[in-house]
């Protein structure tokens, strides 16, 4: 039975005489009502959230520091390649120069120092460079720090930065250089980022056949890896992580 009153349509519902405003009203009441009962259902407890923090937590704590010095193992092989990109197009540009290499110490009686002082002016003549410290010990183109091994003198003072009869700059990117005892040895960290130390952040080569080559020098707790060569060629840093495990031929990771 409906009647009308004013703009509002009346009727029963339930044995009531109600109007339509107010049954729609009902109805919204009664659909919020059922719908936080299913928010709530699905809502989780205190206790529920802080396990779910701590396990996202302990993820975090494993994953992260690998993650991190994965980073840090790319860039460093990055860095090798491109020192030793450098050195061999700034070696061949002096070469093209001043003639093959074993003829630019003729007059030089064989005398160390004089080589060295020869080979690196030949060399920054081609590079830019944001220091030269030339054959001068202590004027900061290496650490004054080292974590030893035969990177330390006999009084374990830094080997590169103590040598006043080696050529020793630093790159326009931050690289220092030595040249000396027949190699060239760089720090990829420059001498402002703590000790350096053979095989993470120093590394070394020579001259063979006209061309500056990753150094044969066999050393480091890993006796068995050439270090340079293992970071040009397998582009990891793997020996100070798993050095029992790698081998040349069959396994260049420790993945």
């Amino acid at each position: 039975m409906k009647m009308m009153s004013g703009k509002s349509e009346l009727k029963f519902v339930n044995g009531e005489l109600t109007n339509n405003k107010q049954v729609n009203v009902n109805n919204v009441n009664s659909q919020l009502t059922t719908n936080y009962s299913l928010v709530k259902s699905f809502a989780f407890t205190l206790a529920e959230t802080l396990v779910v923090m701590g396990i996202i937590g302990v993820v975090a704590a494993l994953t992260i520091p690998n993650l991190n010095q994965s980073t840090g193992d790319r860039e460093k092989v990055a860095k090798v390649k491109k020192i030793y990109s450098n050195l061999n197009d700034v070696f061949g540009r002096a070469t093209a120069v001043y003639g093959p290499f074993d003829e630019w110490f003729v007059n030089d009686n064989n005398e160390d120092k004089a080589i060295n002082k020869r080979f690196g002016e030949r060399m920054v003549e081609f590079m830019k460079i944001s220091k030269n410290c030339k054959l001068n010990s202590g004027e900061g183109c290496f650490s004054t720090t080292t974590n030893g091994g035969m990177l330390a003198n006999v009084a374990g003072k830094p080997e590169f930065d103590f040598h006043d009869d080696a050529y020793k700059f630093i790159t326009a990117d931050g690289t220092s250089v030595y040249i000396g005892l027949g190699w060239i040895v760089v720090d990829i960290d420059g001498p402002n980022k703590g000790p350096y130390e053979e095989g993470k952040d120093c590394f070394f080569f020579e001259i063979k056949n006209g061309q500056i080559v990753p150094s044969s020098y066999l050393t480091g707790t890993t006796p068995k890896v050439q270090m340079t060569k293992w970071v040009l060629e397998n582009d990891n840093l793997d020996y100070l992580k798993c050095p029992d495990e790698l081998d040349w031929d069959t396994k260049t990771s420790c993945k």
